[in-house]
């Protein structure tokens, strides 16, 4: 049996350390702020791989688990019916897909790169 979390019903919540109500048309501002963040987070880490040509090993590592992780918890937000952590994680798996891609051709230019000075130096013994 699959559960459902009604979010649209009128709620507050008092915050006690300040003595504040917060309302559910309040909250609902965080997970599309927090969304955002964590998009344009992920810019900035392809604009590095950009700006470093990177060819890092671990940066390509960092890409599949995060694919992995973004993939879990798209699964998971369907069933809790979670549109913004499904925008969030939908928008990070083809952004690190995209920046594996440019990894990899990286590694692929490096590596013929490094070849063909082996094979100059070769020519040249």
């Amino acid at each position: 049996m699959k559960k459902s979390i009604k979010m649209n019903a009128p709620y507050t919540i008092y915050n006690a350390m300040n003595g504040t109500v917060v309302t559910n048309s309040e909250l609902a501002l965080i997970p599309y702020t927090a969304t955002s963040l964590s998009v344009l987070g992920r810019f900035i880490f392809m604009f590095l791989l950009y700006k470093n040509k990177s060819a890092n090993s671990l940066s390509l590592l960092f890409c599949f688990l995060s694919i992995i992780s973004s993939s879990m918890w798209i699964y998971y937000s369907v069933q809790m019916n979670d549109t913004p952590l499904v925008m969030r994680s939908s928008t990070e798996i083809t952004l690190l897909f995209l920046s594996a891609l440019y990894i990899i051709k990286n590694k692929l230019v490096q590596y013929q790169q490094q070849r063909r000075v082996l094979q100059h130096v070769e020519l040249m013994n």
